[in-house]
């Protein structure tokens, strides 16, 4: 059996587009500026990381407290049966802060995605719908 080096298929380019055909005067439209797919788009990176630090921020806020929950609740069992309030443990106590540490994780989450997120999404969904439509008409 014998080693050939040059692959068994041809790669051809993809056929050049189709020219466009001239239009009459009658029918003249202006065509908006040629430019990149959203894609490619310097907004949709932006969107992007806003949306990432959104989702770390209300992730870590949520994971982290109950993460320092268990952590204290392994090393640190004195501290955790310890008396802190009106004769409550302080592990009963952090354990009930949950709750309000998770409405704070979902409160930061919609506030980021007010002041963050919403107004990047806003000011490019015009631009993907354009662009839905130019890939629709092809």
């Amino acid at each position: 059996m014998t080693y050939d080096p040059s692959p068994s298929y041809q790669h051809h380019p993809p056929p050049p587009p189709p020219p466009y055909a001239p239009r009459s005067h009658a029918h003249h439209t202006h065509r908006a500026p040629r430019r990149d797919p959203l894609g490619h788009h310097s907004d949709l990176r932006i969107l992007r990381g806003a949306y990432r630090w959104q989702r770390r921020t209300a992730t870590l806020t949520a994971l982290g407290y109950f993460t320092l929950f268990l952590v204290l609740s392994a090393y640190a069992p004195g501290l955790m049966t310890g008396t802190a309030v009106a004769g409550l443990p302080t592990g009963l106590l952090l354990a009930l802060a949950q709750l309000p540490v998770t409405w704070l994780a979902i409160a930061l989450y919609e506030y980021t995605a007010r002041r963050r997120v919403d107004p990047l999404a806003d000011r490019i969904r015009p631009e993907a719908a354009l662009d839905a439509r130019r890939e629709a008409g092809r």
